[in-house]
């Protein structure tokens, strides 16, 4: 029911970067890290900026912290999130051979990437199943009164028992348009919702 009623909603900031740029696992990764803590319109803004000049992580250490700082200073955390993807594309060439690995462990072992930022790429650059969990995923999923946890890495287990695992990839892009379009943090637009009935609305204590 989600997938249907979220089609008209604007595509997550992963999903625009795949359709602009292709499905590669590098700029994936990049797009991943600069969104932290970030607005997905701007930060979409910047990597398109951003790989207009980059597009491996060879070629990502060529610039130097203050190149990349200007590029994406747009965005929040710039400074850190300059720091961090310069060491994380330095790792990958010497320890991947320059190829972001499809392995969580490998992953999360790099500096900078934990576990959220891992289950994403692997989902989507590599068609691995996983459920990433951000905001919205803990924040509905527990709303929903489906799981009821305290920590993303709860809520990641719960859900992995409860939901099918084919349609583990595909929770975080439906509940990240929910989140931003119905069921947003504050006052969520339960008037509109198609899922109402089904929920809960743990922790709603005013919704429009």
């Amino acid at each position: 029911m989600l997938k249907q009623k979220t089609e008209n909603f604007a595509p997550t900031l992963i999903e625009q970067v795949k359709k602009e740029f292709g499905k590669d696992a590098c700029l994936i990764l990049i797009a991943t890290l600069l969104s932290l803590r970030s607005r997905d319109s701007a930060t979409l803004e910047v990597c398109r900026k951003l790989f207009k000049v980059i597009r491996s992580p060879q070629e990502m250490l060529k610039l130097s912290c203050e190149d990349l700082q200007f590029l994406i200073h747009s965005i929040g955390f710039y400074k850190n999130k300059s720091k961090t993807i310069l060491n994380v594309s330095k790792v990958i060439i010497e320890k991947f051979d320059g190829k972001v690995p499809n392995d969580f462990d490998a992953l999360i072992a790099i500096k900078g990437i934990g576990s959220k930022t891992a289950n994403l790429v692997l989902a989507e650059a590599f068609d691995i199943p996983t459920i990433c969990v951000d905001v919205h995923v803990h924040r509905i999923s527990n709303r929903l009164g489906i799981i009821k946890t305290k920590t993303t890495a709860e809520t990641e287990k719960a859900l992995q028992k409860i939901i099918s695992k084919k349609d583990w990839s595909n929770w975080n892009n439906l509940l990240v348009k929910w989140g931003q379009n119905i069921c947003t943090p504050i006052s969520p637009f339960c008037s509109k919702c198609a899922i109402k009935q089904y929920c809960k609305q743990v922790g709603v204590k005013k919704f429009r």
